[in-house]
């Protein structure tokens, strides 16, 4: 009866440490994000640009450089989109198209890309300052080392083509 209370006792005061140690899932992001951040990539947790979203979703933003300010759009899944959005490429929607066209080299990539993202890639927003990949994390660094070379890529082709035309002159 005493090895019971003894036993007992040892598992109660155990189970709290058992609920600090990460999940496999929770192991797998942390790797991730590690990489991400030693690539230059910033991840942050925010409310993305998405129609009656509640709450927070992780956030991967590729900088432009500060001179050479990128276009403003955002590209949102289709199964997150109205229909009454604008088709643009492999099962992705214009919530908010770009003011001029973008450059042939630029949407080659950025057509390239959308049909490589993992499905779980909800929404791609550019901003004068960044691109950020809007998603849920399925996959591990190794995976996402791809990406990052694509998003370089792309954002490098699309700096300095900000939308608005003032930021693009001040920034020459």
């Amino acid at each position: 009866m005493e090895w019971l209370i003894v036993l007992g006792v040892v598992l109660f005061v155990a189970a709290p440490v058992m609920w600090l140690k990460p999940n496999p899932r929770q192991t797998r992001q942390n790797a991730l994000r590690s990489f991400a951040r030693k690539e230059g990539v910033e991840v942050k947790l925010a409310a993305p640009p998405l129609h009656n979203f509640k709450g927070f979703m992780p956030g991967y933003r590729f900088a432009y450089a500060q001179k050479a300010p990128g276009p403003d759009f955002v590209l949102v899944r289709d199964a997150h989109a109205s229909e009454a959005l604008e088709h643009y490429h492999a099962g992705w929607r214009w919530r908010i198209a770009p003011l001029r066209p973008l450059p042939a080299a630029a949407e080659t990539s950025l057509k390239a890309l959308l049909e490589r993202l993992p499905t779980d890639a909800l929404v791609i927003e550019s901003s004068a300052q960044a691109m950020t990949l809007w998603w849920w994390e399925s996959q591990g660094p190794e995976r996402f080392t791809l990406y990052v070379a694509s998003f370089r890529e792309l954002t490098q082709t699309l700096a300095g083509q900000a939308d608005n035309l003032a930021l693009s002159a001040s920034s020459r």
